[in-house]
């Protein structure tokens, strides 16, 4: 039996119309409409056409119902830049990781979800708790990838596709998922990623998860997250120059603007000073890049499970084929991490052996 919403994620991860669909398979688009409407269901045939347009083994349309991922639950930087069609393919890589963490929960303990969630403080005040409830102290955040994963956090990459997709994140069933644009500098990344735990931590039921606001409280959570006020109060002066901030950045291993920012916002740069420092770190190239930059964080935790699961015998493209899709939607979500299969036994039959424990262990700050 095949799973109508399952032909329909397989369309919106490709980012194709109904249409051009229909042009790539040679079925009707109002067939193509009962398909996914569950009206009436593909013959094998049709089925395997429609397989083939999509790039999806078979077998991924006739498993289980696949819950999406709803647009009110994802937290887009720039919704309104982004296209609704592309809105929808993220969703669908979302809901295909998704999958893929439930997979990996079966099999592994992983770390269980430690956020906290906040009705009314400030940025300030919710980013100032969460890092006393992580024991993170006054001192730069280290790695944010692994300490996000090691708080339970799920992480995982984005299609390089998705160029204009910064970063998104969303709650489900209770476990918070937080998906990142590799195609940034590392100073971009880290500061994504506590822009996504300040959505996650401050936004949800009882405040908007998008719009103007939220975007603002989000960037003060994570300027606050990662540049401690008594930090940077301590070791930066007032009126800093541009050549002083350039050689500061790398204590909080964050871009120049976004240091410039939070010495405006602790009154350490007046309005004046503020303006003329962004103009001429703009003038240097700092507005778009980061010239001297540091490396793009990634996971710990996925490594960690593939290079377990190759010692079992089970290869990548054997998980592809268990979750019923391509490899090529595996490797999309694991930040770069090759992988490639190399022979082996195959899973190993019997009895399954008690989940293996992962632990994240904290970089040096």
């Amino acid at each position: 039996m095949v799973t109508p919403s399952r032909i329909r994620l397989a369309r919106e991860r490709r980012a194709l119309t109904m249409a051009r669909l229909s042009a790539l398979t040679g079925i009707p688009q109002q067939r193509l409409s009962d398909y996914e409407n569950a009206r009436t269901s593909p013959t094998g045939e049709a089925l395997g056409r429609i397989a083939g347009a999509l790039g999806f083994p078979a077998g991924f349309f006739t498993a289980d119902e696949v819950e999406e991922v709803a647009s009110e639950a994802v937290a887009f930087r720039a919704r309104t830049r982004t296209s609704l069609r592309k809105q929808r393919a993220v969703r669908s890589q979302a809901a295909l990781a998704v999958e893929f963490n439930d997979w990996l929960t079966e099999r592994f303990s992983l770390p269980e979800p430690n956020v906290p969630t906040y009705g009314r403080p400030s940025p300030e005040d919710c980013a100032e708790t969460v890092r006393a409830l992580w024991e993170l102290g006054d001192t730069a955040a280290p790695n944010t990838v692994h300490l996000l994963e090691a708080q339970g956090l799920r992480v995982f990459s984005l299609d390089s596709e998705h160029h204009e997709v910064d970063a998104f994140g969303f709650w489900r069933d209770s476990v918070p998922y937080v998906f990142l644009n590799t195609a940034k500098s590392g100073e971009r990344g880290r500061f994504d990623c506590a822009h996504e735990l300040g959505h996650l931590v401050m936004h949800g039921d009882e405040r908007p998860l998008s719009g103007p606001e939220a975007e603002r409280e989000a960037n003060r959570f994570a300027s606050a997250f990662l540049m401690p006020r008594a930090d940077v109060v301590a070791r930066m002066p007032s009126g800093a120059q541009v050549d002083q901030i350039l050689k500061a950045k790398s204590i909080w291993r964050v871009s120049a603007m976004a240091l410039t920012h939070r010495l405006h916002d602790l009154e350490l740069l007046t309005d004046w000073q503020y303006r003329s420092t962004c103009r001429r770190l703009a003038e240097m190239g700092y507005r778009t890049a980061e010239p001297d930059g540091i490396a793009r964080e990634t996971s710990q935790i996925l490594p960690k499970v593939f290079a377990l699961l190759r010692s079992r015998g089970t290869t990548p493209s054997g998980v592809a084929r268990e979750l019923n899709i391509p490899l090529s939607e595996l490797d999309s979500l694991m930040f770069g991490l090759s992988l490639t299969s190399h022979p082996g036994r195959g899973t190993a039959p019997g009895r399954r052996s008690e989940r293996p424990v992962l632990r994240v262990v904290p970089a040096p700050r």
